[in-house]
């Protein structure tokens, strides 16, 4: 083994003494397998049988890495609005949630912040205004404002932002309403205007990512099928493949 291969597999920024440990144990790895190999070369009876798997998998390899050539050179990530759109409202019924989703507003606030009462009629209306009043107040004031009523967000994700003592099994129910809860340092306000439970419905824009990953695949895989049919038929075109009747 040459220094540059195990200086290669040693981790950058270790200690002396733990480079010492990696380097050895490396090349105590390295060393079994080269002395397995050779044992395994010299003794194993069925030598074709290999030749013949690794040039089964050097051609689908070879084949495997071209298609990916092929798609890279030929094919684009972009699907168009139409056709998203045209998806879901064709398979809406099966595209469904497998967890909770919420719309609404959470904050994070000091105890020791002034207009709390104001900040606790704000978040429970929820209005224009009253949003309006939020966001410049999270602005001048030291307040985490997280604001996702035009948006769906995963129900765990919004819980997440609240001390876990200061939940229990009944404030894990789904449901439209105001959560507050207070401890030494902070106040937690969190206001769900709207949720989507398991097993619903996925709507557009949170369904939207997968529907484009699966256009894209549905592409990718007509495309090379077309690919493959074509590089077929010229190759008999050309005489490149003949067919015999004994």
């Amino acid at each position: 083994m040459y220094r540059n291969v195990l200086e290669e597999n040693i981790p950058k920024g270790l200690s002396k003494e733990d480079s010492t440990i990696a380097a050895e144990n490396f090349i105590h790895s390295w060393a079994k397998d080269i002395v397995l190999y050779n044992v395994a070369a010299k003794n194993l009876y069925d030598r074709d049988n290999i030749d013949r798997l690794v040039e089964a998998y050097r051609k689908s390899l070879l084949i495997y890495q071209y298609e990916e050539q092929l798609v890279n050179e030929k094919l684009t990530n972009e699907i168009d609005e139409q056709a998203l759109s045209d998806y879901y409202n064709q398979n809406k019924d099966k595209l469904k949630l497998d967890r909770p989703l919420v719309k609404g507003l959470f904050l994070k606030v000091p105890v020791t912040a002034p207009q709390l009462d104001e900040i606790r009629m704000w978040y429970k209306s929820a209005t224009s205004v009253s949003l309006e009043k939020l966001e410049k107040y999270s602005v001048n004031n030291d307040m985490i404002f997280n604001y996702f009523m035009d948006k769906w967000i995963d129900f765990n994700d919004a819980i997440d932002n609240f001390p876990k003592e200061q939940l229990d099994k009944e404030h894990l129910k789904i449901q439209k309403g105001t959560l507050e809860r207070q401890n030494d340092n902070f106040c937690y306000f969190l206001n769900i205007t709207d949720f989507l439970l398991s097993g619903d419905n996925a709507p557009y824009e949170y369904a939207k990512p997968t529907i484009q990953e699966i256009l894209i695949n549905q592409r990718k895989i007509e495309f090379l099928k077309k690919t493959e049919e074509d590089l077929y038929q010229r190759a008999i075109d050309k005489g490149e493949i003949q067919f015999y009747n004994e």
